[in-house]
């Protein structure tokens, strides 16, 4: 294939622009596996989650301490019956061993009972408190969430931005570019990220190979524009040295005297 060497050149533009976007795409992937922003999600989440088991044990605490006050005041209240019954004087004196027998007996649930809501409250104080300060951990977590997600966003906008540029150059770009050179790039690009390297004295800009002397031959005697391509890499080389010109001959005393 033959290329005007300005078309050429202008290949390692838009390598130098398909190399800025490639970057651009691993910052992009390496903000989206940010360890510390998975950390900070992950963290919060584990917060929320302990926040919300946490809140239904102590629902469960406050059932089961509201069941206990209940059968306290039942026992309450049927000890209260039983007294009042035995200080009427009605009840005969075998109705009164039975009321007394029942009310040592209503006494030692009613001990039970107040021993199993004293245990709750406890246990109910140790889990509010551990609540308290899960919820304070919920909000510092969910502030650095906050903090990590607004820089992720600013990154991602810097990010964004400089693409979109980098791809409106590259378009004008290959505008410019002869379309069987730009096909023949594209065709490399899409095995290998450099398509387009300078030829730097013998060593090629894609693979770093230098070339030896002989294989130096063929492409010095290429004609300026005739594309070459690395041997070992397959990429396009592109020569910005020209090839040194003859120095020019004046012509002698007696060649000029056959003009005048």
């Amino acid at each position: 294939m033959k290329a005007d060497l300005f078309d050429q050149r202008r290949l390692l533009e838009l390598q130098a622009v398909d190399t800025q976007l490639t970057q651009l795409g691993q910052r992009r992937k390496k903000l989206d596996a940010d360890p510390a922003y998975a950390t900070a999600v992950q963290r919060q989440r584990a917060l929320a989650d302990k926040a919300a088991n946490l809140t239904g044990d102590l629902a469960d605490l406050d059932r089961d301490i509201e069941r206990v006050e209940r059968e306290v005041e039942l026992v309450t209240k049927r000890a209260d019956a039983d007294r009042a019954r035995m200080a009427s004087g009605s009840a005969t004196a075998k109705e009164l061993e039975g009321l007394q027998s029942e009310l040592e007996s209503l006494a030692r649930r009613q001990g039970s009972l107040e021993d199993d809501e004293l245990e709750l409250m406890e246990r109910r104080e140790g889990l509010e408190a551990e609540l308290n300060e899960t919820r304070r951990q919920v909000e510092e977590s969910r502030q650095v969430l906050a903090d990590a997600e607004a820089d992720r966003g600013r990154q991602l906008g810097v990010i964004e931005t400089e693409t979109a540029d980098a791809t409106s150059t590259r378009e004008a770009l290959a505008i410019n570019i002869p379309d069987r050179l730009v096909e023949l790039y594209e065709r490399i690009h899409a095995k290998q990220p450099i398509a387009a390297a300078e030829l730097v004295g013998r060593r090629c800009g894609s693979c770093r190979i230098e070339k030896s002397p002989a294989d130096m031959i063929p492409i010095k005697s290429a004609p300026i524009d005739e594309v070459i391509r690395c041997e070992e890499c397959n990429c396009i080389l592109i020569r910005t040295e020209l090839p040194q010109s003859k120095p020019t001959t004046l012509p002698s005393e007696d060649e000029l005297k056959k003009y005048t």
